[in-house]
């Protein structure tokens, strides 16, 4: 006999007070015992909510109206603020995001029982019209007449109905219903699913999925818009490697890592690069600095992509080996360091998820480790990580969770983190990015 799952009723609104935040940026309230977790609701404030899913131990809500407001709200930019998951802290001033964020941080360290020396001041950058780099969800609906460009809605698949968007560069950002009008004019227009952005300091490309072959008279419709709002134009008519340039017929895109003219990386749409370049080139600095690189030292880049802190690193030591899973990017690195004229570095491909010790760059030893991984973290590598004897690792973490949890693997293999901090990569969002540094006791690591 099959059971049917029961179809969740939503209660009745209600009022409820927030009592604390959650390191989501979430306001909690308490009903009945039950912990609820309320968006778009601060710490203090009485508010109306409406759960929107219920769980055994907790659930899930939207705030209504705001009775009794905080202090510290403000008026959120966006229009869809409500309704669109791209942001959760835009009725928050930036600067309480990043006590509310570095809070959280200092918390779950303390709850984990793992001590640091120096707090590191929170590396700031604008707050609006930051995000270079995106994937938009596309939509034709056909009862609205109208195609959908944006982010999906929270807690839902559907592209949310927003006309601009505040956080990304304004280029795109502020021509969002300019791009759903030029796509609704295409004879393909219910087979585009999603646009990718990316951007440098000078150009912004789109790249456009579609799920069949595009008409002429669709060609021209791509190419024209490109030409006249200044983006460079790419069709995906499958996976990444089917990318090519539609307008003009020669594309590059390259980012300066570290903002002095001296190093360029080429990438393209589809790779993995920072969405805030301004963060970046200041992450980039602080890490060289928190390093103390010296001209002897040997360092190992773990996760080291298109090269972000391979290059300028090895501007300022003997040797880096760069480790990275994707064979693309380690190419596309390798090429980098040939176009600037680098030649002490080396690559591997490697699957950090599951290390071998018999390999070569496993066996060596290292001054100085960068570890800079994707959000689930380097649990694996970590176990490993006292095998290369390095006096310092520096170690830059998008998941707060996952770095406890590795900061408490690593301080097991003789290091002590001497430095902590947080870097606002993702304003108006609960995302968090922070760096942690670790130092070798004496007679640790071996």
């Amino acid at each position: 006999m099959v059971r049917r799952r029961r179809r969740f009723r939503s209660p009745e609104p209600r009022l409820v007070t927030i009592d604390s935040m959650s390191h989501e940026g979430r306001g909690i309230a308490r009903v009945n015992g039950k912990t609820v977790f309320v968006f778009g609701a601060l710490q203090g404030e009485t508010v109306r909510i409406q759960v929107q899913q219920s769980n055994r131990g907790f659930d899930q809500a939207t705030t209504l109206e705001v009775l009794e407001p905080s202090p510290k709200r403000i008026q959120p930019r966006c229009a869809a603020f409500q309704s669109c998951g791209g942001c959760s802290l835009q009725h928050l001033d930036n600067e309480d995001q990043l006590i509310l964020k570095q809070q959280a941080l200092l918390d779950m360290f303390a709850h984990a029982g793992i001590e640091f020396d120096h707090l590191i001041p929170a590396l700031r950058g604008k707050a609006w019209g930051y995000r270079k780099k995106a994937r938009l969800g596309v939509k034709y609906v056909a009862r609205k007449g109208r195609v959908l460009v944006g982010f999906r809605e929270r807690n839902a698949p559907f592209i949310a109905d927003m006309r601009s968007c505040e956080v990304l560069l304004p280029e795109v950002g502020h021509r969002l219903d300019l791009l759903a009008d030029m796509i609704g004019r295409l004879d393909a227009r219910a087979q585009i699913p999603q646009i990718e952005v990316a951007a440098n300091d000078d150009d912004v490309q789109l790249v456009f999925r579609h799920l069949q072959p595009l008409s002429e008279h669709d060609l021209a419709l791509l190419r024209d818009f490109g030409s006249e709002h200044g983006f460079l134009v790419q069709l995906q008519p499958g996976g990444p490697e089917t990318v090519h340039n539609l307008y003009p017929e020669r594309q590059l895109l390259e980012f300066d890592p570290v903002g002095d003219g001296r190093i360029r990386i080429g990438f393209n749409a589809v790779d993995f690069v920072q969405v805030n370049s301004e963060i970046n080139r200041g992450m980039v600095a602080q890490a060289l600095e928190l390093l103390d690189l010296q001209p002897e030292d040997r360092v190992l880049d773990l996760f080291c992509g298109l090269g972000n802190f391979t290059l300028p690193m090895a501007q300022r030591c003997l040797r880096v080996t760069g480790i990275e899973a994707d064979q693309a990017m380690v190419a596309r690195a390798r090429a980098s360091a040939i176009a600037n004229k680098i030649d002490n570095t080396e690559y591997f491909v490697g699957d950090l998820s599951s290390p071998e010790p018999e390999l070569q760059w496993m066996q060596a030893s290292y001054d100085k480790i960068l570890l800079d991984p994707p959000r689930s973290g380097a649990i694996d590598i970590a176990h490993h990580i006292g095998r290369f004897n390095a006096l310092r690792i520096v170690y830059v973490s998008c998941q707060p969770s996952s770095l406890v949890r590795d900061a408490g693997i690593i301080c097991t293999q003789g290091y002590h983190m001497t430095y902590l901090g947080i870097m606002d990569m993702f304003p108006q969002t609960a995302h968090v990015e922070s760096m942690a540094v670790f130092e070798r006791k004496p007679g640790g690591a071996t």
